[in-house]
């Protein structure tokens, strides 16, 4: 069985029967845009190969067009909507799934619930407005996540993978890639959805890094990336005077004429623990 979305009607193919019936709406508030190419669908689902003989948790699957493909993996899948009309159709069209769709909101679930605090691969073609949120909570529970793939905005995908240097490399590049290696893995035309979003999509695959620690002060870390990149044109001296105060003499050193986007996320964890002698 395949299954094709757009506005109006869905079109199942089975065998050699054709059925008509009703879809369901894309929300613009939910930040919907439905997918409606089968080999997109097909390959962002083998990207969770990558990571094998562990659980797939997919993020608002919509009407399925990639939990078809999922589903057909050996190991447990299970999907999260928060799409009132979405939740009913999954139990119609994916009824080996059962109890394993669940209807709630992503950002506020207890990752450990799922799958008994057993670790899993996230995926998705994520709603894009809350794709940052969504890795952020990855981040939070990265110990239960050690890998995550899935479809986002391109500039998105564009700035996860960035590095130092680039005109993209920012808060999510930083805070992201201490914890992840990331891969840019294909780019996706917007007209292969429902409705076409405005910008082009890609596709990412995030695997966790050896990293157990990052040996700094972490809330200390997240706050001075934070902090210099609202003020990403200026040297950092401008931005950490929040920090450190305008008078400090740290601000003195050479590091601090180099711009946010010129460190790495190193260089972040040394001026972390730079900032925490001082402090303590």
């Amino acid at each position: 069985m395949f299954i094709f979305a757009n506005a109006k009607v869905i079109i199942k193919f089975e065998k050699r029967k054709v059925k008509v019936e009703k879809s369901v709406k894309p929300k613009k508030f939910l930040g919907q845009h439905f997918l409606t190419d089968l080999k997109v669908a097909s390959d962002i689902a083998d990207t969770v190969d990558a990571c094998p003989d562990i659980p797939v948790l997919e993020v608002g699957p919509g009407m399925g067009v990639l939990t078809q493909y999922l589903v057909k993996k050996p190991r447990p899948v299970k999907v999260v909507e928060i799409d009132f009309e979405s939740v009913p159709y999954l139990h119609e069209h994916f009824p080996e799934l059962g109890d394993n769709i669940i209807e709630g909101d992503f950002l506020k679930m207890d990752l450990n619930e799922l799958f008994d605090g057993k670790p899993f691969v996230l995926t998705g073609n994520y709603p894009y407005n809350i794709s940052s949120q969504i890795f952020f909570k990855m981040v939070e529970n990265r110990n239960l996540i050690p890998c995550c793939t899935g479809m986002i905005q391109k500039e998105v995908a564009e700035r996860m993978a960035a590095g130092p240097g680039s005109k993209t490399y920012g808060v999510l590049s930083v805070l992201i890639q201490a914890w992840y290696d990331v891969e840019y893995l294909f780019t996706v035309h917007e007209n292969v959805f429902n409705p076409p979003p405005k910008v082009k999509s890609a596709v990412i695959r995030l695997t966790r890094n050896s990293k157990e620690s990052l040996g700094c002060d972490e809330q200390l870390f997240r706050r001075i990336v934070k902090t210099v990149f609202t003020q990403r044109r200026k040297m950092l001296r401008n931005p950490m005077k929040q920090i450190v105060g305008k008078d400090n003499a740290i601000l003195a050193d050479e590091l601090f004429n180099k711009r946010p986007e010129q460190l790495s996320v190193q260089d972040y964890i040394d001026l972390t623990n730079r900032i925490s002698l001082i402090q303590n």
